[in-house]
């Protein structure tokens, strides 16, 4: 017999848990938080939900008043609704919570370059942009041959790319070192200069260029959280759970 979705309480907390605490929906949510507005760019920010899931919740989503969905254009813009904007404070605060209590180095072990190039991406604080295009490498030699490089390209007026392939321009930053290290850098485990200090992270190129990227490296939003120091909640073991 299938196992009911509804909790069957009247309780508010559990008729709103079952419309924001279904799988991958708090996730989902954060990306629309984020910015996101198109299907492939939501795709980005969870690349491993499946894209049939991802309809799925989109449309319950929709169906529930959370998400409001643009057609006018021939494409579709996914954007949230009032009462999905007032679920902001609480998936920051699930993530604040998460970054103070959530074992460091189990949380450390769940890496992903793919989202943490995007979560990159559109981290970026461009000030001042570069006076040219601006194409930065990142180089992760010890994973497998079609997650090692990414490419950022920052142009003139400030916009940001993220490439999977090699984008054809000259390449002005090399950044390269280990997947844990960028990780730890952006959730604010680690600082940028420690982990260079420490040769785990190398940057290279023009001077100038450098330090500017170094200042537009904006962190997770989360990584102002300070890690507590008793912090020892262990993430449920990873398992695949179907829709």
């Amino acid at each position: 017999m299938p196992e009911s979705t509804s909790y069957g309480q009247f309780c508010p907390v559990a008729m709103a848990a079952e419309i924001v605490c279904s799988r991958w929906t708090p996730l989902l949510i954060r990306e629309l938080m984020s910015g996101s507005t198109r299907f492939n760019d939501l795709r980005r920010g969870v690349p491993r939900m499946s894209p049939t899931l991802l309809s799925k919740r989109l449309k319950e989503l929709e169906q529930s008043g959370i998400v409001m969905v643009d057609r006018s254009a021939g494409t579709s813009d996914y954007r949230l609704t009032s009462a999905g904007e007032e679920l902001r404070p609480i998936v920051l605060a699930l993530g604040n919570w998460g970054q103070r209590w959530v074992e460091t180095e189990l949380t450390l072990r769940t890496l992903d370059p793919t989202l943490l190039m995007w979560d990159m991406r559109r981290g970026l604080r461009i000030s001042p942009p570069p006076d040219l295009r601006c194409t930065i490498r990142f180089h992760f030699p010890e994973m497998k041959s079609n997650q090692r490089s990414y490419w950022l390209v920052v142009e003139p007026e400030g916009s940001v790319d993220l490439c999977y392939v090699e984008p054809g321009y000259p390449i002005d930053i090399y950044v390269e070192g280990s997947l844990r290290s960028m990780t730890a850098v952006w959730m604010g485990l680690s600082r940028l200069n420690a982990e260079r200090e420490a040769y785990r992270l190398e940057i290279d190129g023009d001077r100038g260029l450098v330090q500017s990227f170094c200042g537009w490296l904006a962190l997770s939003p989360f990584a102002r959280e300070a890690k507590r120091p008793d912090a020892s909640i262990r993430p449920a073991p990873h398992r695949v759970i179907a829709a």
